[in-house]
């Protein structure tokens, strides 16, 4: 095998199919990166038992050269040290060769680096899934309900179903859903295409998966397709693709958490109440659920506080664009709070209580797709 290359377009496919390699797998070769050569271009894979990448260069692209030569082949990589090696190679090409021995060769201006390799043939061939359920959403999209909702997934293994997002469609909807017990984050989309007769009731992703996926894709509005089977779940586009297993088991029904009516109202400014939570936070972080209590005044007026024996309190004010129903003091964790304000897109927030000790709810102010919920803290 032989390919003169761009450094900077390889060093970008490591960092994606590298995303998959963990040192601590159970099937030796998969501590490797896959890297194989056809005369269309190259394709780099790192797999573990949860995730696989794969990651294709062009030979060319929109008029822009990537490789200026190829010989068929393929050959594992040690993935801890080739992909710092690219990193700091001095010239903006490189030349990697492979000879029957499986010794690799990298030449970079003056450098020369010998590797050993391993045999190809003995990496795990890499199924394509087999489904008929798939469909297409831009992929700013599938960001934007990724960072909406997968901050909430459990970081627990105690019920291992609630570390992933749930994925369902619903009413020509799909919606993201992920819960820690404690909170949910919930995001819903119109399909552009329909799904008739969805297969699945439920599809659980594993939060870390769709962190690693997020990092990877590029802001655009270009596509991506996404097909789901019995237990898999791939992410496609033209020089992507992401294979994930889904999680086993039964995931919670969260709709009968989300409380029908409301007590107390309030429209408040994203940022400053933001802000505010955030100051009060400072001196909540010792004690053990950063907790910080909300208090309504007259005359649109909210008092956000916290009190921490040993350290002192802080008290903020904040006038709110409009607030009605009945006086309330609620306690809740700081974090859950900016987490849930950091991802809203809107100016202003609408915040629904159900009382002290229920769950309420926060959301944009001007449409449904986003919705978050957070169980109060009980305080003596």
């Amino acid at each position: 095998m032989k390919i003169v290359i761009n450094r900077d377009k390889l060093m970008e496919s490591i960092q994606h199919v590298t995303k998959a390699i963990s040192s601590k797998t159970a099937i030796p070769i998969l501590a490797g990166l896959k890297i194989q050569a056809t005369h269309n271009g190259i394709t780099l894979t790192g797999s573990n038992s949860d995730i696989t990448i794969e990651s294709f260069i062009p030979v060319e692209e929109e008029g822009i050269q990537f490789i200026d030569e190829i010989e068929q082949g393929e050959i594992i990589v040690h993935a801890k040290y080739f992909p710092e090696i690219i990193r700091k190679l001095p010239s903006p090409t490189v030349q990697i060769n492979v000879d029957e021995q499986l010794q690799i060769t990298i030449q970079s201006g003056h450098a020369e680096f010998h590797l050993n390799g391993q045999d190809a043939e003995e990496y795990p061939q890499m199924s394509q899934i087999q489904t008929d359920t798939h469909f297409e959403l831009p992929i700013n999209l599938l960001k934007n309900m990724i960072k909406q909702t997968v901050f909430a997934v459990s970081t627990s293994e105690t019920r291992p179903i609630l570390t992933g997002v749930n994925l369902k469609v619903e009413e020509e909807q799909l919606h993201f859903i992920a819960t820690d017990s404690h909170r949910l984050a919930a995001s819903k989309i119109p399909l552009q295409d329909v799904i008739n007769n969805f297969p699945f009731d439920q599809v659980v992703i594993p939060g870390k998966s769709l962190n690693e996926l997020s990092k990877i894709l590029d802001d655009t509005e270009d596509k991506i397709q996404i097909s789901i089977s019995e237990n898999q779940i791939a992410f496609q586009n033209n020089h992507l693709y992401f294979l994930s297993r889904l999680l086993d088991g039964k995931y919670p029904e969260t709709s009968r958490l989300i409380p029908e009516e409301s007590k107390t109202v309030i429209h408040a400014d994203t940022k400053t109440l933001l802000q505010a939570v955030d100051r009060a936070s400072l001196l909540a972080k010792d004690n053990h659920n950063n907790v910080i209590r909300l208090q309504t005044k007259d005359q649109e007026i909210v008092e956000i506080s916290s009190n921490s024996p040993e350290i002192g309190k802080v008290e903020e004010e904040i006038t709110v664009a409009k607030m009605n129903g009945e006086e309330l003091k609620i306690s809740f964790s700081s974090k859950y709070m900016i987490d849930a304000l950091k991802i809203m897109e809107t100016e202003q927030v609408k915040i629904e209580f159900t009382g002290a000790m229920r769950p309420f709810i926060i959301k944009p102010i001007d449409h449904d797709q986003i919705l978050q919920l957070i169980l109060p803290v009980r305080t003596y």
